[in-house]
């Protein structure tokens, strides 16, 4: 499985080495016209990192803008001897070699690309602008795909009946001719996309009967309709206190042998109570009729006869009682549809009367671990890895109000893939690893062979810019998660925390923002997600924050979003929280 190629701005990318046909190099010219200091001039080293990262960023577009300009004129400048570069028919203007040599170092260094050339990202965006794209391409709608949009280079081998992952074979998947700019969202847009997808899910599952749960089993599902009052609250006039009912003015004289006690019955001379009268009443207790007060217990002294009662202090009317009625009457809504059942909820709907409540069942998921290269359990070594992500997204799932149906680990083999995502039932399925452009990165490939709608084929948001969503069949989604762990949660909260909110009844997740403590150097055009804490009402942003790693995550409690060019200290930034267990955000 071929890493995503993710990039840490903390940690200075090193330039690809130059080819015998061009120097493919970043022009510094290029950081220059992005806002950034070129490398190697005198700038902390994260913003040397940055201008390194800005450096490839323009001189990709400059490759791209110069593959779509040689679609209708002819390469300026004669071919290098030897140079044995993309073919082009007979008549056809040549193909930009140096925009080819660019791409291939660049691939080669973000390691989305294979054994060779024309794999990669870069290389296939720009093969892509020189078949699709003409000079004058224009942008399409969100209902039509642009010129360049992703295109599949060659027909998917077909998925052999009786196909297994123990089969040998190995299908090398169909170039992705994606170009990033053509099917790439905005972070945001692909939040809305995720939002969108899941409400037409909801809408067409609409008719279906909600279940009716027991109380008990209902902690962390979402009200599928407003919770109403059954009864008054409290249904009877109470006492707040314990201590004396007490009616009129005092002194009082207190009724021989009477009291008010909880869960008890008043009758006969105590059910009503004249003025100047008084009886011992307990905290929950039904006041009699006629008390126009209860005196409290540290309020009020007996005489030494035990026959009258005098207060100590000043006696509101209606002090400590709560009349019926006081916090609801019955009919009234107490709590919104899709509010998460939590133990507060529990108890407001056993006092309202409820012994059950209809609530929207959790959503299914299933995930998928691909890499050949991952251990299920020891010391990492021989080049292989620990698998990180399998013990980490159950918990985030279940914490999302998610019911997780399995995980399993396969190898990078495509009829694997394709085969587990043909049986698998799960309302959402996840994938680690496997949407870059390697020779064994199969996840494109294959949802193209079963059919898929995809609806987010990348986004720009780092970590996690290969992240991708797909509609799989009737009901069902498919998020394709990076295989570096911040990625993969970086995706995790991108796409499958807002279209798991709304499948499980709720229509969006908590939005919040807070000030920055410190600046946050962000990426020239992208998003980032920046593992932070809060503390005294800011963020603090956290180290560790490559796209491999997981030790600044591990230490946060949410993720501050940076928009592109970064933001200075004390400017407010959206949050996202991370999940908590319980099915609720902190």
């Amino acid at each position: 499985m071929s890493a995503p190629g993710g990039t840490n701005p903390r940690a200075p990318r090193p330039a690809p080495q130059p080819d015998s046909r061009s120097d493919p190099q970043p022009d510094p010219g290029a950081a220059e016209a992005a806002g950034v200091a070129p490398a190697g001039s005198a700038a902390s080293p994260a913003n040397a990192a940055d201008a390194i990262e800005a450096a490839y960023d323009a001189e990709f577009d400059q490759a791209l803008a110069l593959a779509r300009a040689h679609t209708s004129t002819p390469h300026p400048r004669p071919a290098p001897a030897g140079n044995t570069g993309p073919a082009t028919e007979e008549g056809d203007p040549e193909k930009p070699r140096e925009a080819y040599d660019w791409a291939a170092a660049y691939d080669a260094e973000d390691g989305t690309s294979g054994a060779g050339a024309g794999t990669g990202v870069a290389w296939t965006a720009i093969e892509d602008a020189w078949t699709v794209d003409g000079p004058a391409a224009e942008a399409g709608t969100d209902d039509t795909p642009t010129r360049g949009a992703r295109r599949e280079s060659g027909p998917v081998p077909p998925h052999e009946a009786g196909a297994s992952c123990d089969d040998t074979s190995r299908h090398r998947p169909a170039s992705s001719s994606r170009a990033p700019s053509a099917a790439v969202r905005t972070w945001e847009e692909a939040r809305e996309v995720a939002l969108r997808a899941a409400r037409e899910t909801v809408a067409r599952t609409a008719a279906r009967p909600v279940p009716l749960l027991p109380l008990e089993q209902a902690r962390g599902l979402a009200l599928a309709e407003p919770l109403t009052a059954l009864t008054d609250l409290p249904s009877f006039d109470t006492s707040a206190m314990d201590g004396w009912a007490v009616a009129g003015p005092g002194p009082w004289r207190l009724l021989p042998g009477a009291q008010a006690l909880a869960g008890h019955q008043l009758t006969g001379a105590w059910e009503r109570l004249d003025d100047g009268a008084a009886v011992p009443v307990a905290t929950g207790a039904r006041v009699p009729a006629g008390a126009t007060a209860v005196l409290r217990s540290e309020h009020g002294e007996m005489a030494a006869d035990g026959t009258r009662l005098h207060a100590l202090r000043p006696l509101a009317q209606g002090e400590d009682i709560r009349p019926r009625g006081q916090e609801c009457r019955a009919g009234d809504a107490l709590v919104d549809q899709g509010t998460v059942v939590t133990a507060p909820v529990l108890g407001l709907a056993a006092a309202a009367g409820y012994d059950a409540v209809r609530v929207h069942p959790r959503p299914t998921a299933e995930v998928f671990v691909l890499g050949d290269e991952l251990l299920g359990r020891g010391i990492p070594t021989d080049g292989l890895i620990r698998d990180a992500l399998g013990p980490m997204l159950p918990a985030w799932l279940e914490a999302l109000g998610t019911r997780v149906l399995g995980v399993h680990r396969l190898r990078d083999e495509e009829d694997c893939l394709a085969a587990a995502l043909a049986a698998s039932e799960a309302d959402l399925v996840l994938t680690t690893g496997g949407t870059a452009a390697g020779p064994v990165d199969h996840v494109r490939p294959v949802l193209s062979r079963l059919g898929a709608d995809l609806l987010v084929d990348g986004v720009a948001v780092r970590p996690g810019h290969p992240m991708l969503l797909a509609a799989t069949a009737p009901g069902q989604h498919l998020v394709g998660l990076p295989g570096n762990p911040l990625a993969a949660v970086a995706g995790l909260l991108t796409l499958a925390a807002p279209l798991l909110a709304v499948l499980a009844g709720r229509d969006a997740l908590p939005r919040t923002a807070l000030p920055l403590a410190e600046r946050a150097e962000g990426h020239p055009r992208d998003t980032r997600l920046l593992p932070v804490r809060v503390h005294g009402g800011k963020l603090c942003l956290l180290r560790y924050n490559g796209p491999a790693m997981l030790r600044g995550i591990a230490n946060a409690d949410s993720l501050a979003v940076v928009p592109p060019g970064g933001a200075e200290a004390g400017t407010t930034v959206e949050v996202l929280d991370l999940p908590r267990v319980g099915g609720c955000f902190t």
